[in-house]
């Protein structure tokens, strides 16, 4: 949004019944805080009282208490939160809500959904067992404090109990997005210098079947260091029909079903690392990002509790991968506040694109999280297949991972959400296992808000001079002036690249490089990655504007927009559409489109050319990778594109006319 008059409508006012009920009014009420903003204010203005007493508050539990709320003498970059403490999330997600007198030990952790339909759901104390199984059998093969422990696995309910085994045995857990190639695969494990790597024999993904093994086991070869490979048995397989190795291979049933279904939790201290997520970097490595048991615990608790306003009945279903932040975070989050989390393994369009519906019909989904482009994808397919499903027990929303476009976030709003469930827009990162914006649910929203600044997060826009220009109305650089629990003290590889990624362009302040803007009410909104803008003769658009104005028009089910070098304006915008049924390529359609994004944005935006092709490369939840596009149109290498679930779309985008 070049300008925030498109979004300048509040659309969703909660009613006072609904504030009043909700979890922040309760912390409000206890702590004498009269409104939301004087909550954001103190909780960022003091960071040891908002982050001291939440452990506590959200009933969280160190074996030993810290000796401090947080050291911040060697600046905001190393920051020691919670030192002296002791604790291990796998005790405040499993152990605790497990226990015979806990209340919770037989309520469902986990309901697992199959593409193929079958339906398993796991009790906490099922979740306590089977994870304890992981860690002995982990302890059997050598794995300790401080080794690392790969999982390359489909989304079965067992990932569940192989990533809170792994924390367990105080070893640090490498979730591997299940959709990568061998090259990615082996990048990660080489880099973490893995021991162990949990894996399946495959998938199913639009009703076919995707093997797994065969990739683990080249990635293997490539990367080195998997002494054990253990295989959960998904598709019926047998070791006739698997690439297999006796000497390292071993089915799950054996490995680990076999076990005892005791264990004792180790005690991890605060900064003990927990979990090294990937991101992508845009240099060809990926960065392997440290989350600590401490950080890595009462981040997702709180937004979780607060943002996403649990209830001990809800129903949490957030579409992702083990492989990709949220799917640790919606688990660990969940759990630890003895929740329920609904999973699904397949495409959300098979066999029929009302297939996320019908889930949150079938088994109550409270609060369902999805991204945009999901959305824009599914809006496309019409009401009807909405209208057939029961979607009134859904009580929140939620999205993350790219700008919305208005005319979409309203659809979700109004013919998912029933216009009554406010959409928790969030954004964060892999960097801080959370949310640096983020709604919360007794606030007035406009269309593609992220509300304001997360609980606890000391957060700004600034100028490149970095000057503080957040009340001024003008877009700038999205910063953190203070660490949080959950920032990644350093990179794996170190922390020179580290301090290059994050807090060299301004002294003592993060920058997370996205575009932000405030108005004039007080609304956050993002404009997308800074270095994503498209620079046109000095104006500045975001592509979200420019692909949102495409799928206005009739013929155009999703759109990508990039840009591209220009001798005259310096960049110039080029475009990427999938047509919707009954209409096919031309000219003329082409130059329609192309005035329809310069009447709505202006003559300067419109594309030098649109292409049309059947898909883009994207992630397994749905984000359009804008940079593999633009590759693909320029010829140059940009870097890690490891993330692509559909490798094939990439060939077909360089021929696209």
């Amino acid at each position: 949004m070049e300008s925030l008059d498109d979004v300048n409508e509040v659309v969703h006012e909660p009613s006072e019944a609904f504030a009043d009920a909700t979890n922040v009014r309760a912390f409000m009420r206890e702590y004498g805080i009269d409104s939301e903003a004087d909550l954001r204010e103190q909780a960022a203005r003091d960071l040891d009282w908002f982050w001291g007493e939440l452990p506590d508050y959200l009933g969280l539990d160190f074996y030993d208490g810290p000796d401090a709320v947080r050291d911040a003498s060697d600046g905001p970059q190393f920051t020691d939160w919670y030192p002296g403490g002791s604790l291990n999330i796998a005790h405040n997600t499993v152990d605790r809500h497990a226990r015979r007198d806990s209340g919770t030990r037989n309520h469902v952790a986990t309901i697992w959904e199959g593409e193929d339909g079958e339906v398993r759901e796991q009790t906490f104390h099922d979740v306590y067992r089977e994870s304890n199984q992981v860690a002995n059998a982990l302890e059997e093969r050598g794995v300790g404090r401080g080794d690392t422990v790969a999982l390359y696995m489909p989304m079965v309910p067992e990932v569940v109990s192989i990533l809170y085994g792994v924390f367990k045995v105080g070893a640090i857990a490498v979730p591997i997005f299940s959709g990568f190639g061998v090259d990615a695969t082996a990048t990660r494990i080489a880099d973490a210098e893995c021991s162990v790597l949990f894996t399946g024999d495959g998938f199913y993904r639009r009703g076919s079947e995707v093997r797994l093994k065969d990739g683990a086991d080249d990635a293997i070869e490539q990367a080195g260091h998997v002494e054990h490979t253990i295989v959960f048995d998904r598709l019926g397989t047998g070791t006739d029909d698997l690439p297999w190795d006796d000497d390292r291979d071993e089915w799950w049933r054996e490995a680990v079903a076999g076990q005892s279904g005791e264990y004792d939790t180790r005690e991890m201290a605060s900064a003990d690392e927990s979990m090294l997520l990937y991101s992508s970097g845009t240099t060809g490595k990926p960065k392997g990002i440290v989350h600590t048991h401490a950080g890595g615990l009462v981040q997702p608790a709180k937004e979780i509790h607060f943002n996403f306003d649990h209830k001990p009945s809800d129903r949490f279903f957030w579409v992702s991968d083990i492989g990709w932040m949220m799917g640790p975070w919606t688990l660990i989050g969940n759990h630890a506040l003895g929740g329920t989390v609904v999973m699904y393994e397949g495409a959300p369009d098979h066999p029929e694109p009302d297939r996320f519906w019908e889930l949150i019909d079938t088994h109550d989904v409270t609060t369902f999280g999805v991204s945009p482009t999901a959305v824009r994808a599914l809006r496309k397919h019409g009401d009807d297949w909405l209208d057939v499903h029961d979607l009134s027990s859904i009580r929140i929303l939620g999205s993350t991972g790219e700008p919305w476009d208005p005319e979409s976030w309203r659809w979700f709003h109004e013919h998912v959400g029933g216009g009554d469930a406010p959409i928790i827009n969030i954004s964060g990162g892999t960097e801080v296992f959370g949310c640096f914006l983020a709604p919360l649910p007794t606030e007035p929203l406009k269309p593609c808000t992220l509300g304001g600044p997360g609980l606890g997060m000391d957060v700004d826009i600034v100028n490149s001079q970095g000057d503080s220009i957040a009340d001024t109305g003008d877009r700038g650089f999205l910063v953190a002036r203070a660490s949080c629990p959950s920032m990644t003290r350093s990179l794996w590889s170190g922390d020179d690249r580290y301090l290059e990624e994050y807090w060299s362009n301004f002294e003592d302040v993060w920058d997370h490089g996205d575009w932000a803007q405030k108005d004039a009410d007080g609304f956050w909104f993002l404009h997308g990655r800074a270095d994503d803008a498209l620079n046109v003769a000095g104006r500045k658009v975001g592509p979200a504007e420019v692909e949102g104005a495409l799928i206005d028009h009739d013929a155009v089910t999703q759109a990508a927009a990039v840009g591209v070098p220009d001798d005259t304006t310096g960049e110039a915008v080029v475009a990427y559409v999938i047509l919707a049924d009954g209409y096919q390529p031309s000219d003329a359609l082409r130059e329609e489109l192309r005035e329809q994004v310069g009447d709505e944005l202006g003559k300067p935006f419109k594309p030098r050319e649109i292409l049309f092709v059947d898909e883009f490369p994207k992630t397994q939840s749905g984000k359009i990778i804008r940079r593999a596009i633009e590759g693909a149109y320029t010829g140059e290498d940009i870097g890690d594109l490891s993330s692509i679930e559909n490798p094939d779309a990439l060939a077909k985008l360089k021929e696209a006319r």
